[in-house]
């Protein structure tokens, strides 16, 4: 009964159909399994279908296979959390779109560390070289006649990041805050380099973005003159990142 059924006839149809179940799930892990068993049974039948081996086809059917194992290996690394820094461990709940590989090469362009004094680190109209976020403190944004305070867990500069144009709003981080910084120019060739990354990035930011708009516009925005002028000049004067 067994070798009735496994025949080298059934064995292409059963190959072909875990190709067919593989190409038709959009889950790229699940993808490979599925391919790399068709390629187990083809081996399999370019084994048994001769007198003799088929060598050159089982060659290269090993070599499909491994080539897909490679690249099965580098997704299951992307996802797992053993990718994450130890470092930057207690704040990766905080980047839930980014998968821990893409996390970790996110976080290796990164300069971690605590502002020592209120620092103006965007100015409005004016062209930004760095992507901030925010980890831990408050920043002040001035835009046109509105400011407002946000709490943590922000990316500051992101507007100009995107777009390449000036920054929409001047900010400020407080005494103490603690940022990660990025180059402009460090972002931008990783993403030349990954399209992958790109995606991710762009994704967490943009999720970010819209969040901060509509809190910017709500209750807690209030209009600069409404804030005491001493805050204000005292602002102004605070040196720039």
């Amino acid at each position: 009964m067994i070798q009735s059924v496994f025949t080298p006839e059934n064995l292409v149809y059963l190959a072909g159909a875990f190709y067919v179940a593989g190409l038709v799930i959009t889950n790229q892990i699940v993808l490979r399994l599925f391919v790399l068993g068709g390629t187990g049974i083809y081996v399999l039948y370019y084994a048994i279908i001769a007198d003799t081996p088929l060598w050159e086809a089982i060659y290269v059917s090993l070599m499909i296979g491994l080539a897909n194992i490679a690249g099965l290996s580098s997704l299951l690394a992307r996802n797992s959390r053993l990718a994450i820094p130890r470092a930057h461990a207690d704040i990766y709940e905080t980047f839930p779109q980014l998968p821990p590989g893409d996390f970790r090469a996110l976080l290796r362009l990164a300069k971690r560390y605590t502002v020592p004094e209120d620092t103006r680190v965007t100015v409005e109209d004016r062209r930004g070289r760095k992507l901030y976020y925010v980890i831990d403190g408050s920043v002040l944004v001035r835009k046109g006649d509105q400011a407002f305070v946000l709490t943590p867990g922000i990316f500051i500069g992101e507007v100009a990041f995107l777009t390449g144009v000036p920054s929409s709003a001047t900010s400020w981080l407080e005494e103490g805050a603690e940022v990660l910084e990025w180059s402009f120019d460090d972002l931008h060739r990783k993403c030349e380099r990954s399209s992958r990354f790109k995606l991710a990035l762009e994704a967490a930011i943009s999720l970010d973005l819209a969040a901060k708009v509509a809190r910017s516009m709500g209750r807690d925005a209030v209009r600069v003159d409404q804030i005491p002028e001493p805050m204000v000049e005292a602002l102004a004067d605070v040196r720039e990142g």
